[in-house]
């Protein structure tokens, strides 16, 4: 597949509110900070929102943003296969934020690492703490071997059991207060009038 149109954070502050502006990361990662104006629909629930992304692209141009990219990046390949032209924001929040630029943030929630921030910490420790039991527990080191094949399978098919299962956590769960998915399709809804 071909790589998807970026967007710069420059050129993104100048047109919020022209553009519709989808956050796919986590509730709880969007909930600690994100760009104004975003809406938030989760990687995982981004085919149950085609439909209102459709209609919402028919009514001008989609961005895309995640922490960094890489799940902006596969949203907007997921998206283009179903016919839906979106941009990838560059650099993602991190970068919005590494510029100066402010975040909006659900009343009451605390940043939340990104998940790949918590991808490879709960690998690397279930990776050493393997090996460490493997001392008294002859064989546990094979758990180890385990999560490293499934790094690899996950660079290979671009996808992520472990962020999956991490994403339904509570920590990183919608906020009392914040705008669920339903809200946002039907956000989305009334900008396709």
């Amino acid at each position: 597949m071909t790589t998807p149109r970026s967007i710069e954070i420059e050129q993104l502050k100048l047109r919020l509110g022209r553009l519709t502006v989808i956050d796919v990361r986590s509730p709880g990662e969007y909930a600690g900070g994100h760009i104004p104006g975003a809406l938030n629909i989760p990687l995982d629930q981004l085919d149950r929102a085609l439909p209102a992304l459709r209609a919402a692209a028919g009514s001008g141009e989609l961005a895309v943003v995640c922490a960094a990219g890489p799940r902006a990046e596969h949203a907007c390949r997921q998206l283009a296969g179903a016919g839906v032209t979106a941009l990838v924001v560059t650099g993602g929040t991190r970068a919005w934020t590494a510029a100066g630029h402010p975040v909006d943030r659900v009343a009451g929630a605390r940043p939340v690492w990104a998940m790949d921030r918590q991808v490879r910490l709960t690998a690397g420790s279930i990776v050493l703490l393997g090996l460490l039991v493997d001392i008294a527990l002859p064989g546990v080191r094979w758990v180890s071997a385990a999560i490293g094949a499934g790094l690899v399978f996950s660079a290979l098919t671009d996808s992520c059991a472990m962020g999956a299962l991490l994403g339904r956590l509570p920590y990183n769960r919608a906020r009392p207060g914040a705008p669920t998915l339903d809200d946002t399709l039907a956000t989305l809804s009334a900008l396709d009038r």
